[in-house]
């Protein structure tokens, strides 16, 4: 006998209003109880069952999207700590579900049991095994060699020498070992001054001025290199705002005012400006490139959003509906060679038309790049005036974690369905991690995933099918998303077993 949820129909509709009064709802339990019903309570009955289904699905969905809220307000709770349990307790509750999927029994609602995997998967073996068993190395302190920027000062002894006699004993001849390195930590503002007072002699006679000349160390300008290094640091490495930097700096004795940090943040850009230009044109020439959004405030964008916003009136040819007023950061890492290049780029342009703008400077002949993004539309490349979609200039692969993420979201919901995928999934990424713990290259990679991974992946794809043919999940559900999240990407899921 299948549960609720397999009981509910294939298109889920909203009933038609039922009105019912207590009484009338009385009197219908009545005629039920004496087998006294009339065409009339048939249909009655009719429609109340089907507003309990609608009723059904409808919480689950409300619950669903309630946890959705609470993920993005709170984030996702950590799991408890498991303890390892015992060996010699609860041994068969340990190994019966083991013990049935190997002889190939059925699974819920009548899918095939998951397979268990081609190779054992070297991860397995420790998964039961919480941090309280896990014997941890070191002991927390920090050893000489982690300072590899530390001043280094060599110390002599005072009064000895190797060589010298042993002045204990009188018998010995002292000999190196070596030297004891304890470390001593100091503090000193983000920035410090050095004031030069340069002599000044002027002739009694003459009146002519005659200047000491500054040291060649001191430069010729106020803010050196490492200060200006050390302000575009502060900011955008450890995210200091310049204002708290000025307040930190007028506290310690030397003021350096917010814009004046702003000027020499600008020399600093002007001078990686060059080197950001090389970036982009050899991370063009990269065979493979992850590609993602995130939201960015920048203040200029702001007050332009400000403006429109507020403007009275508007060129004829534009309006304040067709501005673009999204701001983005995207992230573009690309594998060129062993070599890794991470670029960043914000503004209105979403990750897609600063991915087509960076494949404008690819040279022809080079194979398709492989890029690796979420299924969103705006990760699409687009080019030319209207942003067309120009994906037939690389090889779209899509993210099977996010996928997975899909089902792992509703797994309290859909228990069953949920198991059976990410089982599958895992069985998939334990290949992959196998993978890279034997360092295989693309082609042994390519090989390991479609001899061991394309088979769970085949059987995944026909019995997601399978439950929509047998109307066995319900479309509009969170679960038939889910399902048609994957199938209608499957190609770009599944790349990883088909291109190297």
């Amino acid at each position: 006998m299948g549960s609720i949820r397999d009981e509910v129909p294939s298109k889920m509709k909203a009933p038609e209003d039922l009105n019912l009064s207590p009484e009338q709802g009385d009197a219908l339990i009545e005629r039920l109880e004496h087998d006294a019903c009339t065409p009339e309570d048939r249909q009655m009955l009719v429609q109340v069952l089907r507003l309990y289904f609608w009723l059904l699905f409808a919480l689950q969905e409300s619950k669903l999207s309630v946890k959705r809220l609470r993920l993005i307000l709170f984030g996702k709770p950590k799991n408890k700590k498991r303890r390892k349990r015992d060996s010699n307790s609860d041994g068969d509750a340990g190994t019966s579900g083991a013990g049935e999927d190997a002889e190939g029994s059925e699974g819920p609602q009548g899918e095939p049991a998951r397979a268990p995997t081609a190779e054992p998967s070297e991860a397995s073996e420790t998964d039961g095994d919480s941090d309280e068993d896990v014997k941890r190395p070191g002991h927390g302190r920090l050893g000489a060699e982690a300072y590899g920027g530390a001043e280094r000062v060599v110390c002599r002894h005072e009064d000895l020498a190797p060589g010298d006699r042993c002045p204990l004993c009188g018998h010995g001849t002292l000999y190196t070992l070596p030297p004891s390195r304890p470390i001593r930590i100091d503090g000193h503002a983000v920035l410090s001054a050095i004031r030069y007072e340069l002599e000044r002699l002027r002739c009694s006679a003459c009146g002519e001025v005659f200047k000491a000349k500054a040291p060649a160390e001191a430069g010729a300008s106020k803010y050196n290199a490492r200060a200006r290094a050390a302000i575009v640091m502060n900011r955008y490495f450890l995210g200091v705002p310049f204002y708290r930097l000025e307040a930190y700096q007028t506290l310690v004795g030397v003021p350096v005012p917010d814009a004046t940090q702003w000027d020499q943040v600008e020399y600093v850009a002007d001078c990686a400006y060059m080197v950001f230009e090389h970036l982009v044109y050899l991370a063009a020439q990269g065979h493979l490139i992850f590609q993602d959004d995130t939201p960015v405030r920048i203040l200029s964008l702001i007050k332009e959003n400000a403006q429109w916003q507020h403007a009275q009136e508007y060129p004829p040819e534009t309006s304040a509906s067709s501005e673009r007023t999204g701001m983005q950061s995207t992230a573009l890492v690309v594998k060129v060679a062993e070599h890794t290049i991470c670029l960043y780029f914000s503004g209105r342009n979403h990750a897609g038309e600063n991915l087509g703008d960076l494949l404008e400077q690819r040279q022809e002949g080079l194979d398709k790049p492989l890029v690796m993004s979420d299924a969103l539309s705006r990760n699409e490349v687009t080019s030319g005036v209207g942003l067309t979609s120009d994906e037939a200039r690389l090889t779209r692969c899509h993210c099977l974690a996010h996928a997975r993420r899909k089902f792992s979201d509703i797994e309290e919901t859909f228990p069953e369905a949920c198991d059976m995928v990410m089982g599958a999934l895992k069985d998939v990424f334990d290949h992959e991690e196998q993978a890279h713990k034997a360092h295989l290259s693309d082609a042994e990679r390519l090989a390991h995933h479609q001899t061991y991974s394309e088979p769970i992946l085949k059987r995944l794809e026909t019995w997601m099918q399978q439950q929509f043919r047998e109307r066995e999940v319900e479309p509009n559900s969170s679960l038939g998303k889910a399902f048609t999240y994957m199938l209608s990407h499957w190609e770009t899921l599944t790349q990883f077993s088909m291109a190297a």
